[in-house]
């Protein structure tokens, strides 16, 4: 949603105020672990006012301090680095949810800095090495002078040592939802990502923790990058499903190609539609297996997700959509056979709009990736209003961090797709010459009405390609099951995409989701 900008004079940050702490009263500003910085007035308007005014002149990138030093800090040196659990942040009076916080390292470089809110109050909590245990000698003597953490994370209530949110790395911040198994992630903000132009990843450069929530916690943050300045409230709540209300404004420093609002940040390496770009012996690998979306007309799709062989971005344009996901609906440990990564427990993560968006298109970017280390995928939503300097924007939603996306349809729902040798199974290899051109594509649904119905021969697909022919189309129920198939052939000629469309209906009855592929022919 487009803000015009006033003409309102800037107001200037109110420098420190009066006396806070009670005699005698609990505040999470006492704590007696570091030296916590001076009291500050601490506001949203007060933190608004701080990203207008950073707007208002050329980007300075941060200083990263010990940058050579740092860079040693991989992977390995990540795990021997420990916030020390007696110094929580937050973790008072009991069954409060407490804040630990992220050591820098080669990965994490650029300093952060983390205060602490009461009320209308705020104090900066300094680096310091004495909040971490270290393993390697030496390295807290050459850190001493550090200026900022990488991010925090939050924590289940002690005695627990869990835990269920972490902010960390540029404005990434993502939730280990139910089952306490982290996935994809989200993003404060994409810029130009899929573009002739570099992609720029603005950084989370502040975080202030207010406690004052019921259930969970309140994190005010300060967004900065070379195109955008922006301000952020997540009021993150330990529900179920996790629930994380983002209320974003950003002032635009200068014109932006593509502005992604609200973007999730996931993994598709293989699945069951395309086991054969696999190396490895688990069945399937993915913390995302579809995008599924909701639009401003009510119609409900679910866009299977792939491993492409180039950069792909797909545009589903759309005016007030009624929400947006990446989801791994797949929960059956059998088909990812992995002990140690638990692909089944990833959570889902669903984009509820708040109030209008106005027009504008969801945009799924799947890029080609060997190896499961890499993310590469992200959806997003686009204004269509084209982004120019000066302007401001303001955007409010709801992200749902659960198993399933909500709002659940009376629909039989996309659970399984495949793809493979076209034709009468058994016969196809005696006929191949003939079929070489073609290829098979299975679709399980299953839930809505579908639940309800006995074998049947009346249902229809209702088929759509962009290019090429479909033929030997069915739906039929898999017997001893609740779920109904739909299977077809499609003849096409060349590489060039195609994109699919399917749903099932009885007469003019709607039964399921639209499915949607985009399918790439492998060249000759």
């Amino acid at each position: 949603m487009l803000v015009r900008p006033t003409r309102r004079d800037l107001l200037k940050v109110i420098g420190a105020g009066g006396a806070l702490l009670l005699a005698g009263a609990y505040s999470p500003l006492a704590f007696a672990g570091v030296r916590l910085g001076p009291r500050q007035r601490f506001s949203f308007e007060l933190l608004r006012e701080q990203a207008r005014q950073r707007a208002a002149v050329p980007y300075v990138a941060p200083r990263i301090p010990d940058v050579d030093l740092l860079y040693g800090i991989d992977f390995d040196s990540i795990q021997k680095i420990r916030f020390k659990a007696d110094q929580t942040l937050l973790g008072k009076p009991a069954g409060r949810f407490g804040v630990q916080l992220f050591h820098p390292h080669r990965f994490a470089s650029k300093p952060v800095q983390i205060y602490l809110v009461e009320k209308d109050q705020a104090r900066e909590l300094p680096f310091s090495t004495d909040l971490f245990d270290y393993d390697t000698p030496g390295l807290a003597g050459k850190l001493a002078d550090h200026s900022g953490f990488a991010g925090f994370r939050v924590m289940d209530p002690a005695p627990a040592k869990t835990d269920w949110l972490a902010f960390q790395g540029a404005s990434y911040f993502r939730s280990a939802g139910v089952h306490g198994q982290y996935g994809l992630s989200a993003r404060g903000i994409a810029i130009d990502t899929a573009t002739p132009r570099p992609e720029e990843f603005p950084d989370f450069v502040a975080f202030y923790l207010d406690q004052s929530a019921d259930e969970g916690i309140i994190v005010y943050a300060l967004l900065d990058g070379p195109s955008l300045a922006g301000v952020y409230r997540f009021t993150c709540s330990r529900s179920r499903p996790v629930l994380t209300d983002v209320h974003a404004e950003l002032f635009v420093r200068q014109d932006i190609g593509r502005m992604g609002i609200a973007p999730l940040t996931s993994m598709f390496w293989y699945g069951e539609n395309n086991r054969r770009r696999s190396a490895d012996w688990r069945p399937e690998i993915h913390d995302s297996d579809g995008l599924a979306l909701w639009t401003g007309a009510g119609e409900r799709l679910w866009r299977v997700i792939e491993n492409p062989p180039v950069v792909k971005t797909s545009s589903f344009v759309d005016f007030n959509p009624r929400g947006f996901g990446l989801s791994q609906r797949d929960r059956n440990f059998e088909n990812y056979q992995d002990d140690g990564a638990f692909y089944d427990r990833r959570p889902s993560v669903w984009v509820q709009p708040l109030g209008d968006w106005g027009e504008g298109a969801v945009q799924l970017v799947e890029i080609p990736t060997d190896d499961e280390i890499h993310d590469n995928l992200v959806a997003y939503w686009t204004p269509k209003e084209s982004v120019r300097a000066g302007s401001a924007w303001t955007f409010d939603y709801r992200l749902h961090w659960g198993d399933d996306e909500p709002f659940v349809p009376d629909l039989g729902r996309v659970r399984n797709t495949w793809k493979g040798r076209h034709g009468i199974a058994g016969l196809s290899a005696v006929h191949a010459a003939q079929l070489a051109a073609g290829v098979k594509f299975v679709i399980d649904f299953s839930g809505g009405a579908l639940a309800q119905l006995e074998q049947r021969y009346d249902l229809t697909p209702v088929i759509t390609t962009s290019r090429g022919r479909v033929d030997q189309m069915h739906v039929l129920k898999v017997v001893g099951t609740d779920r109904w198939r739909a299977s077809f052939d499609l003849y096409v000629e060349g590489t060039d995409p195609v994109e699919l469309r399917c749903y099932v209906r009885l007469g003019e009855q709607t039964l399921t989701e639209t499915w949607l592929y985009q399918y790439i022919a492998a060249p000759a």
